[in-house]
């Protein structure tokens, strides 16, 4: 990945604030907005963030399956995801307690062994198991499947209380205010230094080549199985994921589907994610539905993250499927924008090829 470059006006503004501390208002508070939030904060400015909802992490964080694994996600996706996401890998882990570092696991039915050795071609970092090696790691699947492959180095967190856990540390241990209910508007982006603007599809009034893809999920209850860490389940017509939550649920996700209709669950997805996730294990089919929900989540053309400088706004989008790897990576990066003047090719210039 390349050096940053240095923007001497950016770094003139972040001089001229650092005097009597920079004033940034971050418009926003999902994983973007507090991870920016806890950047600028330690960096010494005095934040404040922006919410329209009733509390944090209420928009499409609400809906995150939390998995951090960057290996199993350039499957699909390309290295740079891979590359910022190990980043965000070591910030969670040194910043929320409790973060399960038990690896991922990618499994396929006897049938679908091409696509496994498929997925295997696609990435790194793993190591094939057989059906005995399954069994130890998830002693509840014994029996079930012959082959998989383990990401011993990938973690995963629950992202509501990964959110409240930074909520906190902003409140407490950087004086960040917090204003719920409210709005972004023109005096706000008069009273700061800097504004980071992290709405998400909210912000396509500014970013007009943002689109939504929805996502959709289940949260299940049972007492019948017990997963130590998420389990990918390469199915043939919508893969699905596992996800741990602690007694006995389980997070089960998601859909991807290029429209922005918030909120509405269709038949035919629950159908889908019920059924893949029956054929890793039959007691999810007597499992209690606790919670479906979906959300948008915004993507530029190439699924790919973007910071964007205008003046003294700065946009952090674009995270895809990707919030809770991409964030701190990129939240970093948008701070050292803002005080160093820098400049990141690999998200803020469009076409990556020179770079």
């Amino acid at each position: 990945m390349s050096s940053p470059t240095i923007d001497n006006d950016t770094a003139a503004v972040a001089r001229d604030g650092a005097a009597n501390a920079m004033n940034v208002t971050i418009v926003g508070a999902g994983v973007a907005g507090l991870t920016c939030a806890h950047a600028f904060a330690e960096r010494g400015a005095r934040v404040t963030i922006l919410e329209r909802r009733a509390g944090t992490g209420q928009g499409c964080s609400w809906y995150a399956g939390g998995m951090l694994a960057p290996w199993c996600e350039r499957e699909s996706a390309e290295p740079l995801v891979a590359e910022l996401g190990f980043e965000s890998l070591d910030y969670w882990r040194r910043e929320v307690p409790d973060v399960p570092k038990e690896g991922s696991l990618v499994l396929a039915p006897p049938r679908d062994l091409p696509d496994l050795r498929r997925f295997a071609r696609r990435t790194e970092g793993f190591e094939w198991v057989d059906g005995a090696k399954i069994a130890a790691l998830e002693p509840d699947l014994e029996g079930r499947f012959d082959q998989g492959l383990f990401f011993p180095t990938e973690a995963h967190l629950e992202p509501r209380k990964a959110l409240a856990a930074l909520t906190a540390k902003l409140v407490n241990e950087h004086d960040v205010t917090i204003r719920y209910e409210t709005d972004a508007d023109g005096e706000v982006a008069g009273q700061a230094d800097i504004v980071v603007d992290c709405r998400g599809l909210a912000a396509r009034d500014q970013l007009a080549d943002l689109r939504g893809v929805k996502g959709e999920m289940l949260v299940l209850f049972t007492r019948e199985i017990a997963l130590k860490r998420p389990v990918r389940m390469l199915h043939p017509r919508i893969p699905v994921y596992v996800v741990p939550r602690g007694d006995g649920h389980f997070m089960i996700g998601a859909t991807s589907i290029e429209n922005d209709e918030r909120g509405r669950v269709t038949g035919r997805s629950m159908l889908e994610l019920l059924s893949a996730v029956y054929a890793l294990h039959p007691a999810f089919g007597e499992a209690e539905v606790v919670e479906i929900g979906a959300d948008v989540r915004p993507a530029f053309p190439d699924n790919l993250p973007r910071i964007r400088k205008r003046g003294r706004t700065i946009y952090v989008n674009g995270f895809y499927r990707h919030g809770f790897l991409l964030a701190p990576a990129l939240a970093r990066r948008a701070a050292a924008v803002a005080f160093d003047g820098a400049h990141f090719p690999e998200v803020m210039d469009e076409d990556r090829r020179e770079w």
